[in-house]
């Protein structure tokens, strides 16, 4: 008889099981009576820091993964400006704005003369004339002569002056295509960031979970051998553990995955081992009005300064398409020596130095309607820009109200489950309570914990989801 009451006495304190309670702060609290026996993973009650890889459960091995030993610190401040100096695509956009810079000197390049040299030796048949292939007939003269050759733009109506300017307009898309590749690597470095303390914290709840789950098998095991339970308890806690188990399996490999991504957009070969800090954990709601945040994205977003640049830059390319049909006047010299050349007929045909200069107007009549056909395809090609660039504001409105909706439902959905926290954890001590003194089955309990956890792990999601929201919404709005 005293051993059964012992039993009953000692079965009181067993069943007394941890439960699990997680606040916005995310700090996971475990509230254990004294057991009969400590569980198996003691350290499961401390929850581990994001660069210490957790303990493999027991029979199962874990793969080495080729990070470096010591964890950098990383905020997600330095995260960003180590992505824009490492990423590769940063680099890219760089040197193609570098290289459309380019352009506007080649263009600015008929401003300036083209001053040629040049060299010639002719062997010819002595008085002989060209015969064929053009109307004029010159003489032909053995000789050596060098000389130079200068031309200068004197004015082309403005076709020049518009394509510098359409030039200067590319270049300057061109950077901000650069600044929009920018802002895009640091919406990627933060999602991954947040994506990666996400995994951590239901890393740690699966952590916690474990140890609670294997304190509980340990003890109906302990009740079973007392003869205080029966067979069935201790199999739904054994199957209640190795679910728990399966569960820290893919919180596990799902947080190597996710710092796997992070060092891919920091721009690392190799997975790196990162010690993450969560500087502001301060959750403000988001805006009231969605038109504000539109009108800011219409201001701020490199891709539509970009796409303005291009119809301005369309614009003027088409007046240069159009100066093709007004004449161009340039102004030419020549100058040089003729060291050689033989005597024909007694007469020295050539003086020892030639010099000329001139005007020459060139007046487009007619190439087969080559002109007209290209100012028209350059007046289409200007309207299309046209059209893109209002498709693209219409697409940047949508997404930010998309966004910001998206937005208000993370932050919302922050305070629904910090109840469905509360409530499971409430529930699963009521039904621990009664399974207790008797009055409900294991199976009652088993279906409570299974709901705790369930809370928990989207406590721990829901955070860090409405931060990536956030960053999504800055984004949208090219917001500092």
């Amino acid at each position: 008889m005293r051993s059964r009451i012992r039993g009953l006495a000692l079965a009181c304190t067993l069943l007394y099981v941890p439960a699990i309670a997680q606040g916005q702060s995310s700090s996971l609290l475990l509230r254990l009576s004294e057991p009969l026996s400590q569980p198996q993973n003691p350290s499961a009650e401390k929850p581990s820091s994001p660069q210490s890889p957790a303990p493999p459960p027991a029979g199962q091995s874990q793969a080495t993964l080729p990070m470096s030993s010591t964890p950098m610190r990383l905020t997600l401040q330095a995260a960003e400006t180590l992505a824009l100096k490492n990423n590769p695509q940063i680099s890219f956009y760089r040197l193609l704005a570098l290289a459309s810079a380019q352009l506007i000197r080649e263009e600015k390049a008929a401003y300036y003369p083209n001053l040629y040299g040049s060299l010639t030796a002719v062997g010819a048949n002595q008085g002989s004339r060209i015969a064929a292939g053009a109307l004029n007939s010159p003489h032909l003269y053995e000789k050596a002569a060098g000389g130079l050759t200068l031309s200068q733009l004197i004015t082309d109506f403005g076709r020049t002056g518009n394509l510098v300017a359409a030039s200067a307009l590319r270049a300057r898309a061109a950077d901000m295509n650069s600044v929009a590749t920018a802002d895009q690597i640091k919406l990627a470095v933060d999602q991954a960031f947040y994506n990666a303390l996400q995994a951590f914290a239901e890393r740690v709840v699966a952590e916690q979970t474990t140890a609670a789950r294997q304190a509980v098998s340990d003890q109906v095991a302990t009740l079973f051998q007392n003869k205080l339970r029966s067979e069935l308890d201790v199999s739904f806690a054994n199957a209640n553990l190795a679910q728990a188990k399966l569960l820290l399996l893919d919180v596990q490999n799902n947080y190597q995955a996710a710092l796997s991504r992070l060092s891919l957009v920091l721009g690392f070969p190799n997975q790196q081992n990162f010690e993450l800090v969560e500087t502001d954990t301060t959750l403000n709601p988001p805006p009231d009005s969605v038109n504000e945040l539109v009108d800011e994205a219409y201001s701020n977003r490199p891709e539509i300064m970009a796409q303005d640049y291009e119809y301005r830059a369309a614009q003027h390319f088409q007046k240069a398409e159009r100066d093709l049909l007004l004449p161009s006047v340039e102004a030419s010299g020549a100058v040089g020596k003729i060291p050689f050349a033989p005597t024909v007929d007694g007469v020295q045909p050539f003086t020892s130095w030639y010099g000329a200069a001139g005007i020459n107007i060139n007046i487009p009549i007619f190439n087969g309607f080559l002109y007209p056909a290209r100012s028209k395809h350059a007046a289409l090609q200007t309207q299309a820009t046209q059209e893109q660039l209002r498709n693209l504001k219409d697409r940047i409105a949508d997404q930010v109200r998309t966004s910001w909706l998206n937005a208000i439902a993370a932050f919302n959905r922050i305070n629904v489950t910090q109840q469905f926290v509360d409530q499971s954890n409430l529930a699963f001590d009521l039904s621990q309570a009664r399974y207790k003194i008797g009055l409900s089955s294991v199976v009652e309990l088993s279906a409570a914990q299974l709901q705790q956890t369930q809370a928990q792990i989207q406590l721990a999601a829901a955070k860090y989801q409405y931060r990536i929201a956030q960053a999504v919404l800055r984004f949208e709005i090219a917001a500092p």
